[in-house]
């Protein structure tokens, strides 16, 4: 609603999200996102309306649980009680797809809300908009040659034997000294028996994650509690799960 004096307050919703291996990978963290985002606010004048952060999150869909809480928020903005923007630090920290960065933006615009990040390139103009919808689908053109390039070179090391990975071995296993394959890491495979016990005993996930959180169980990478995506995605990963002779030696390199 308007200030006493006048003015129409400016609020803002911060947005940041980290995939499973950015962390590691780039040591882009959801701390450094949302302080940039802080800096921009008060340098601004915008009052932060709430903090939502999406930890483990692809940005490949759009159906991630802190998403989702920004466009319900979003959608309870009385339009003209505030001036409101949703920010986040770089633009595809939304969404990595052009379409659903461009459905996002007229979602809130429905509701009198910005979408705005600050390495937007452009304004708010048509000639602004069509700015940076050309650079996404530059930056997007070289996410799938870096895709490409990486899938040859993965297909590569598997023609010689050597493993292939990315930053990190499935939770459960370590890189062995050469780093050339992977060896089970007892500690954290312990966890990962209980958890898959659990499931067969007939628990859901959020009984499961709320029972490692309470034992102090550490949670993969630099995330402070465990997350039900991630658990999710334990579950149903291959590297768990028993595998034949006859499955064993057609994923090996042929002698």
């Amino acid at each position: 609603m308007p200030s006493t004096n006048g003015h129409v307050r400016k609020l803002a919703i911060t947005y940041a999200r980290v995939s499973t291996e950015e962390p590691a990978r780039s040591g882009y963290s959801l701390a450094q996102q949302l302080e940039a985002c802080r800096a921009w606010c008060a340098r601004e004048g915008y009052e932060i309306l709430e903090e939502v952060t999406d930890p483990g999150q692809s940005g490949a869909s759009l159906e991630r649980p802190g998403m989702d809480h920004v466009r319900d928020l979003v959608a309870s903005h009385s339009r003209g009680a505030a001036e409101l923007v949703v920010l986040a630090q770089d633009r595809d920290r939304f969404a990595r797809e052009p379409a659903y960065h461009y459905l996002l933006r007229r979602e809130f615009e429905e509701h009198g809300a910005v979408l705005r990040s600050l390495n937007d390139r452009g304004d708010d103009s048509p000639e602004g908009q069509l700015t940076d919808g050309i650079l996404d689908q530059l930056a997007k053109f070289e996410r799938a040659k870096t895709a490409e390039r990486s899938r040859r070179g993965k297909r590569r090391m598997a023609s010689e034997g050597k493993i292939v990975g990315g930053p990190s071995p499935a939770f459960g296993f370590r890189f062995t000294e050469d780093r050339t394959g992977y060896e089970v890491d007892e500690a954290k495979m312990r966890v990962v028996r209980c958890i898959f016990e659990d499931v067969a005993a007939g628990k859901t996930l959020r009984s499961i994650i709320k029972g490692l959180d309470e034992e102090g169980v550490p949670t993969p990478g630099r995330a402070r509690l465990w997350g039900q995506a991630y658990v999710k995605q334990l579950v149903a990963h291959d590297a768990y799960r028993p595998h034949t002779c006859e499955e064993v030696r057609a994923s090996s390199p042929r002698r």
